[in-house]
């Protein structure tokens, strides 16, 4: 009896997660959905990623908690916020293929609208630092029309909220030394390893 009872909960559940999937998809078909997020494997565990129409938006680090994560996304972009995973696959994919050394460059629409004014200018200009280089936070603030305000770069890059895809861990300090890291500095080593910088 209990083995039947197990077997109809598993497609009971199968069964749930397919029609939500479909709910999913159709809400995405139909322009419902403002915000969809999905989970990505990642080296450093499950990440959180989130995207509306214009592009990725947010990808959070495991440490993360994902109710708060989608409760600050329902207050800064919209409420109508739905796990869509088919809506994520391209980020999915291109994440894959970056932690397994098949992509050196990223071919996402990223949406900056999470940043605002010094720090939407210095993440533009960090999205552009090529894989395999490094720039430190000196050359950032020259990008974004603030030549002596490396800290405050260094600040912005702190609050990158599209790490990896937008990659701030390719700036270092102006003597060479790695810097800080919001996702911390074993990540910041482990990404920049598997860029050939360490």
């Amino acid at each position: 009896m209990k083995d039947l009872e197990r077997l109809r909960d598993r497609d009971l559940g199968r069964a749930a997660q397919r029609a939500a999937a479909r709910f999913a998809e159709r809400a995405a078909a139909s322009g419902l959905i403002d915000v969809g997020f999905a989970f990505v494997p990642s080296p450093f565990g499950t990440l959180l990623v989130a995207a509306t129409p214009r592009g990725l938006v947010r990808l959070a680090y495991p440490d993360c908690e994902p109710d708060e994560l989608l409760a600050e996304l329902a207050a800064s972009v919209s409420p109508r916020i739905l796990e869509s995973p088919a809506m994520l696959d391209d980020v999915r994919r291109q994440l894959e293929q970056y932690f397994a050394r098949r992509r050196q460059r990223f071919e996402l629409p990223v949406d900056f609208q999470l940043t605002h004014g010094f720090t939407r200018r210095v993440l533009r200009a960090t999205a552009d630092i090529p894989f395999g280089s490094l720039a430190t936070y000196a050359d950032m603030a020259r990008a974004a029309g603030s030549p002596r305000g490396a800290r405050a770069a260094g600040n912005a890059l702190g609050a990158n909220p599209i790490p990896i895809v937008v990659p701030c861990h390719r700036v270092i300090h102006t003597g060479g030394t790695i810097g800080g890291y919001t996702g911390g500095l074993a990540r910041k080593r482990l990404l920049l390893r598997l860029e050939g910088r360490l």
